[in-house]
């Protein structure tokens, strides 16, 4: 009987445990992550938030929050830089560090100068002034442009994780490049718990049938 119920436990945990853990580890040791803030989340910064998280290249994780728009346009920020009155998108706010950096994520299949990262194919995000004002004056507008971003240390984005800070979706460009962000959180929060229902369904099924009487059989 005691046995029975441990195994009842650990089953039980497991069915907590697998749909988020295992599949946040994966993904994100391996590249470019959605990160959906849990409705409990009440800092300021991310609340609500959805952001898009990769690998940095010395370690630790690089992103930007995808659904913080601002009013200003990039010619606002920079009046006399000519190249910028090309950009049609407002800017955007990626995150409480460097406040004062531009940060883009470029829609590019090579790597669009120094200082970018690879973030997922075709996808780079650039820190660099220079880097950032040859693709204004190139191409400006295959091009999200953020002020400021979200850094992690390493382990830092996984503990977050494992806290339940964070839920983890594939990155998808799409969404990256969404032009209206306005309930895209709500979207990719319904999202997650559809995918967590999925995972449910068959560790549930374990508690029916004849491993249930098994378990349960007073006898």
């Amino acid at each position: 009987m005691v046995r029975a119920v441990r195994l009842l436990i650990a089953l039980a945990a497991l069915l907590c445990a697998t749909p988020w853990s295992a599949t946040a580890l994966t993904q994100d040791d391996e590249g470019a992550i959605l990160l959906v803030a849990h409705p409990a989340f009440r800092d300021l910064d991310y609340r609500q938030t959805v952001l898009l998280a990769a690998p940095g290249p010395t370690g630790g994780h690089v992103g930007v929050i995808l659904n913080r728009p601002t009013r200003r346009s990039l010619s606002s920020l920079f009046p006399e830089h000519e190249p910028s009155k090309k950009v049609m998108e407002p800017v955007r706010y990626g995150g409480p560090f460097s406040r004062g950096a531009l940060v883009a994520l470029i829609k590019t299949d090579a790597a669009p100068g120094a200082g970018s990262v690879q973030v997922m194919k075709n996808l780079y995000m650039a820190f660099r002034v220079n880097t950032i004002d040859q693709v204004i004056e190139t191409n400006p507008n295959d091009v999200r442009y953020y002020v400021g971003y979200v850094g992690w240390r390493p382990g830092e984005l996984k503990a977050e994780i494992d806290r339940g800070i964070w839920s983890v979706l594939s990155a998808d460009v799409d969404v990256v490049f969404r032009k209206d962000t306005e309930g895209l959180w709500e979207e990719m929060l319904q999202q997650t718990r559809r995918i967590r229902a999925g995972f449910e369904i068959p560790y549930a099924a374990a508690f029916i049938g004849p491993f249930s009487k098994a378990i349960f059989d007073p006898r």
